[in-house]
Order: C-alpha cells, then structure tokens, then sequence
C-alpha cells in the first residue's frame, strides 16, 4: 500500500476527530485572511481617497472629522465657513486648484455633495461618464456608480432630497421618480429628517465606477444648499474648501495663512489620514493577538488529533515494521497524515476567507468607501501557507517521532 493511500485510509478512519481539526485549522486560517484583506483595503483606500488636494480648509473642529467628511463623506461637517475664503485660497498664487463643497442633505442615506464639475478632472485626470453628462444647471445631478446600482437610479429621474447626513438606513424606503413611469411622487431619505419635497433634483449623469467613496454619494452644482433653503446672497457659505497646493512648501504657506484664521482651520489631509490608520493599526494588533491564540489552538488541535491516532494505531504500526516497513516509512505516515489534515484546512480556510472577504464587501463600502478586493492574493497569503504547514508539521513530529524510536515488538504489545 502507497504512504499515501495508507494516509488518507487513516484520516478517513478517523472523520469526526480529522474534521474537528481541519475545522480549527481552516477558521484560523481564514480569520487570517478576512483580517489581511480588510487590513490592506484600508491602508489603500485611505491613501487614494483624497487624491491630489493635500489641504482642506473648514470650520475648526476635529481635524478628522473635517477630512472624513469632505473625502469620504462619514459623519457630519465640522460646520460652515464663509463663502469669502474660497476666493482668498484661489487668489493665493501657492494654489493650484481650489472648490468649495457644500454638504448637508441626503438622499435615503446616501450624501449630497455640491461641488464644482471641475473636481473630477483634477481628482480623476477627465474621466468620462459612464452615461448622460456633467450637471450644469441647479438641481441636475451625477451620482456614483455604487448609489445609481443600489437605488436602480437612471438618467432623467427625479428625487427629492432630505435634511442631514444619515447614513446605513434602509436604502428601499423610497424610490425616485422616473420620466416614463410613476405618477406619484416619492420624497426621498425621509430617515434623514425634513424631506425637501419643494426642491428636486434630476440625474443628469452616472459617475464611472472610480473605486473611491465618491461612489456612494450624490453630485451636484455647489448652490443646491442655498437653492434648498432659500438662503440670500449674504448668508451663503460653505462646508469646506479643497486645495491642490502648487507645492509642498505652498501647502505649508496655506496652512500657516488660514489655519486657526477666525473660526477656519486649515488641515493637512495625510496627516489626519494617518491618525485614522494609527487607531486602525492599534486595533490591528488587539486582532494580531487573538490570532495568535487561535494559531495556537489549531497546532494544540493537530498535536491532540496525531497523539490520539498514534495511541489508536500503535499495533497497526508495530505490524509494519514486523513487515519490513522502515523506521522512516512509520515516522512518514504520521507526519504526512499532519499535513494532509493541515493542507485540507488550510484550503479551505482560504476558500472561506476570501469568499468571507466577498460577501462583506458591499456592507464594508456602503459603510466606510472602503473597497476590499476579495480575489486579491497578498505576499501575505504565501506567509499564512508557509506558517500553517510548518505548524502542521512541527504539530506531527512529536508522536512521530515517538513511533519512530520504538522497537516493533514493544509497539505492538502496548
């Protein structure tokens, strides 16, 4: 009989205590990996998530809160500013590129944002639209790939905004009203407070799919706020600016001038992004050490599964070696029939993590813009291959090993 039939017989003799260890080893391994890919997705999606505008300038606040808001449209503004210090940031000749954006309502949970058209061609290099064209007039929006899937929004649809930013509410409450169809009006997001029923917006355009949290709001021209709530000339203002600083000693000359200037502060948006990374990596590390204990369970599972089919067998391995079968052969059955254990595990724990990392996706974007990839295969997946068979076979080598040094005829009286 091949070492390898001989294994795979034992394992099968054994299926209740081989899938328990198979089990172990294949949720640590796809704890690992769920933890691996969401871990990268973040670092990644909180590096291209601001793009090019180094500085943002709003009310003064938590600087984080004022950088989570502008670029990945989580929680509420720091407040407003005065309209008049986008003109004093485009006069500055350390200024590349300036836009105001006004933030507020929302439609079923998901942000209006009032920005200049100009944006997308600084923050994504003129990317075409996946269908319609850019707003022009007041009221006529684009909206991102992920809203327009979501809510089945097309161009030439209406709806109606409401007061507030929330966000993770039922996103099937409403539904917007099409050219062709629905005679009665829906007024939109009314888990977000007073819908704005007199004020309608129109789709003018649905946004490509650009992998960043803008595709989970809603664009419009930045005077939608002021049209909304009949404000008069002298009580406009704004949410935030954005700044592509012409150079990094420009973005300190920016910060020095604004920052701190009345009720505005000037923020750098790496800086606050990093902070957000700094608590994420502290909480990577809380994981870091429940994964080590469930590493070290899966081994103390293999080492309890070997130990216990040495015990069963020793009469079975004693007849081998009384038939010629070498010392190695034993010592190879057993280790073998670790890895094999492990090997299965480790498999499927793979298959699980990455189809865990699949199904979260959507709910990890509508929450955070964080687009996890779950058919990404990280240097970090040849590490958890590595380690789970080297746990495997170190698990294997104790009872092996005491198989090995035993004469045949003491294994099979015992």
């Amino acid at each position: 009989m091949s070492l390898f039939r001989l294994t795979l017989r034992n394992v099968l003799h054994r299926r209740f205590l081989s899938l328990l260890t198979v089990c172990a080893v294949a949720i640590t391994v796809a704890f690992i990996v769920l933890l691996v890919l969401s871990r990268q997705s973040v670092e990644q999606g909180a590096k291209k998530g601001y793009g090019p505008f180094d500085l943002v300038i709003g009310a003064s606040g938590s600087e984080t809160q004022l950088v989570l808001n502008t670029f990945y449209h989580i929680g509420a503004p720091t407040g407003n500013i005065p309209l008049a210090v986008l003109d004093e940031a485009r006069r500055d000749p350390s200024v590349e590129a300036a836009f105001a954006m006004t933030t507020g309502d929302n439609y079923r949970g998901y942000p209006i944002v009032g920005i200049d058209s100009g944006y997308f061609f600084i923050r994504y290099g003129g990317s075409r639209l996946q269908e319609g064209k850019m707003y022009a007039d007041t009221g006529d929006t684009i909206v991102g790939s992920y809203v327009a899937r979501s809510l089945g929004l097309k161009i030439g649809d209406t709806f109606a905004g409401a007061h507030g930013l929330v966000q993770g509410e039922d996103h099937e409450s409403s539904a917007p009203e099409h050219e062709e169809g629905h005679e009665e009006e829906h007024a939109a997001g009314e888990s977000g407070g007073h819908a704005h029923e007199d004020f309608r917006y129109r789709v003018a355009g649905i946004l490509p799919e650009l992998h960043t949290p803008d595709d989970r709001a809603v664009f419009t021209t930045v005077d939608y706020a002021w049209a909304v709530h009949g404000l008069a000339p002298e009580e406009r203002e704004i949410t935030a600016v954005l700044v592509k600083p012409a150079s990094l000693l420009g973005a300190h000359d920016l910060k020095q001038a604004f920052d701190g200037s009345g009720r505005v502060q000037a923020v750098y948006t790496s800086k606050a992004v990093s902070d957000v990374l700094n608590a994420v990596d502290q909480g990577s590390r809380l994981l870091g050490m429940l994964t080590a204990i469930c590493v070290l369970l899966a081994g103390i599972a293999i080492l309890l599964s070997l130990v216990a089919a040495a015990s069963e067998r020793t009469k079975d391995v004693g007849i081998l070696r009384l038939l010629g079968k070498s010392r190695a052969y034993v010592w190879l059955s057993l280790t073998t029939e670790g890895l094999l254990v492990t090997a299965t595990g480790l498999i499927a724990g793979l298959v699980t993590g990455h189809l865990g990392a699949y199904l979260l996706r959507d709910m990890l974007f509508s929450q955070a813009g964080i687009q996890i990839e779950p058919y990404h295969w990280t240097p970090e997946h040849w590490l958890i291959v590595l380690g789970a068979l080297a746990i495997g076979l170190l698990s294997s080598l104790g009872p092996a090993f005491r198989m090995y040094r035993m004469h045949p005829l003491a294994l099979f009286k015992s």
